[in-house]
């Protein structure tokens, strides 16, 4: 019998997957793209305006972050999104001087590296502050935000990551917002409208084009509340619902509408936190609660519940700074 070239077949004395290429059998070498650094690595852009640093972790361990280079101008009310190679950062306000209300700066790293952010570009349509990044292996989306003059936009925008283009129009929230909350699985985006009126939370499919809808409501009305997610649960923390912070962590079913479920709390109540995950867990950073920013790192795992638990401290202290990974649930 001809073995037809392209056949593959198990060897059981090897205990590999070969494939015939018409005159020998070749062995199928399995590869993960969190394997090259020994596990999902987290990044958290610090937010403070005296100081452009970036951190990392490794996710699947505990300990304090490790410096990783600096932001190409030091700035907070940032966002981010991430493929499995690349990192971005976009908008916020800060240095270096003149002070810049709104940015619409893009930094970007290559995550499984250390070394400064390199300049993507001003490719945001304008200037903002304080909106939502999320993103699958292959487009980042930019929405919401504060934009010069103060006021909330409901924009969204979004960008092919390996390509360093110009952000193009995606469609719009369902209301002008800032502040908000984000995650997403391969599929679906999940945004968390920002308080004290609103708890909703929106929705778009990362791959098309169009306006936001309604997923479902968080538990409570919050603004500035932080999303992370592996590709099937979306998880939201933290949050100022006026007058105080909340130590509130909230998770839903990324692929079915509905609202959120209480999952546990925090260490402590407070607002302005990084995030980043894995597929197994998720980890908060930095933050604020009266009267100081924090240097503080905790994790929960992902498809269980309960209440945070210590991981480590950042380097610097952070309030409005933002996280990724390359190991996140639109991977």
């Amino acid at each position: 019998m001809t073995v037809p070239s392209g056949a593959l077949r198990f060897n059981s004395d090897s205990g590999k997957l070969e494939y015939y290429n018409g005159e020998a059998w070749w062995q199928i070498d399995s590869f993960s793209p969190t394997s090259a650094t020994g596990g999902a690595r987290g990044v958290l852009a610090t937010g403070n305006p005296s100081t452009s640093t970036i951190n990392y972790i490794t996710i699947s361990t505990t300990g304090n972050a490790i410096y990783f280079g600096d932001l190409t101008a030091a700035r907070r009310n940032l966002e981010s999104f991430s493929s499995s190679t690349r990192g971005v950062f976009g908008g916020g306000r800060g240095g270096p001087f003149p002070f810049v209300p709104y940015s619409s700066v893009v930094d970007y790293i290559t995550i499984s590296s250390t070394g400064n952010a390199i300049n993507f570009g001003d490719t945001l349509s304008s200037g903002r502050r304080s909106p939502f990044g999320l993103s699958n292996a292959v487009r980042g989306v930019f929405g919401g935000g504060e934009v010069p003059g103060g006021a909330s936009t409901n924009v969204i925008e979004y960008t092919t990551i390996s390509s360093l283009s110009l952000f193009q129009d995606f469609g719009n929230l369902q209301t002008a917002q800032r502040y908000l909350g984000d995650c997403s699985s391969s599929t679906r985006g999940l945004i968390s409208s920002c308080g004290p009126a609103f708890e909703r939370i929106d929705y778009i499919t990362i791959s098309t084009l169009g306006n936001s809808a309604t997923f479902g409501n968080l538990t409570q009305s919050r603004l500035d509340a932080v999303g992370l997610s592996n590709a099937t649960r979306g998880v939201f923390g933290s949050g100022l619902s006026s007058p105080t912070n909340v130590n509130t962590i909230d998770y839903v079913t990324i692929a079915a509408l509905g609202n959120a479920v209480d999952f546990g709390d925090l260490s402590t109540a407070k607002q302005g936190l990084s995030a980043c995950a894995s597929s197994i867990r998720g980890v908060f950073g930095g933050g604020y609660t009266t009267p100081a920013d924090l240097n503080t790192i905790e994790y929960i795992t992902i498809m269980s519940t309960g209440n945070a638990v210590d991981f480590g401290d950042l380097t610097v202290t952070s309030y409005e700074g933002d996280g990724l990974s390359n190991g996140h649930g639109g991977l």
